[in-house]
């Protein structure tokens, strides 16, 4: 539970309560937490969304127009991330040239998102899952259709129930959708704080990251990375827990 501690005090710094931010009721806004919160606890260097989860495009734009950002060309991409987080970014990058790597997105979405680009993957998940789940018998075409009529928030609560029944919605149908995409309004790209490498297996270039202040943060996504703005040494302080998965660390929300 040390996460909530720390949050409640990051939120109090800035001017609001975890009661707010969070509905501790709501299971949608626990599995956001729990898959994608390490951002939350991110220091002051950078701004943190004002809710778990952004509702809308309204809401995410106001969020954007907010912040202070800044552009660069990575990789041959235009790429957008706030100040510090790509500051931290191009240092990593100078410093990986210095030893003959690279550190290069893996495309043009590898850094700032949109409401609606969140929506887009969403669905490229939903819809093939729904096509094979129908012609494998475990859902009915009532059933299909009922889940396309509901808003993309709306399928997330319906999705996390099939899911517990073993219909689930990843890329490869074997696992949670929340290991191939976030529900829509909840990715870190949202916040201009996360950065998909192209190198992510690299040992050293995970090394060179985590010294600048990125590091992985979401088990299920190997290659997306999470400006923090603290040293390694401060993250179990911030509410955080180390754990492994295929040789690499991850920082998840000690929860």
């Amino acid at each position: 539970m040390k996460f909530y501690k720390v949050l409640e005090q990051k939120l109090k710094a800035r001017n609001t309560s975890l009661k707010n931010f969070y509905d501790s009721a709501n299971p949608v806004e626990k599995r956001i937490l729990e898959e994608y919160g390490a951002i939350f606890v991110a220091s002051e260097k950078v701004k943190i969304p004002p809710a778990v989860i952004f509702s809308n495009e309204d809401e995410v734009a106001e969020f954007q127009a907010g912040l202070q950002i800044a552009k660069e060309n990575i990789g041959g991409f235009e790429l957008e991330l706030q100040k510090a987080a790509m500051k931290a970014l191009t240092e990593s990058i100078r410093e990986a040239e210095a030893e003959n790597l690279t550190i290069t997105p893996r495309g043009a979405d590898s850094a700032r998102r949109n409401f609606a680009h969140t929506i887009n993957l969403w669905a490229s998940r939903v819809e093939p899952a729904l096509e094979h789940w129908t012609k494998e018998g475990k859902l009915t075409f009532v059933e299909a259709e009922k889940l396309r009529a509901l808003s993309p928030l709306e399928q997330v609560p319906e999705v996390f129930k099939l899911e517990e029944k073993g219909v689930f919605f990843s890329k490869d149908l074997s696992k949670s959708i929340v290991y191939s995409v976030a529900p829509p309004g909840a990715s870190q790209h949202l916040s201009l704080l996360a950065f998909d490498v192209a190198e992510f297996r690299n040992a050293r270039v995970r090394e060179i990251l985590a010294a600048n202040s990125w590091f992985q943060t979401v088990v299920s996504d190997h290659p997306h990375f999470t400006y923090l703005g603290v040293n390694e040494s401060e993250l179990e302080d911030s509410g955080l827990k180390k754990v492994e998965n295929r040789s690499q660390t991850f920082w998840i929300p000690d929860i």
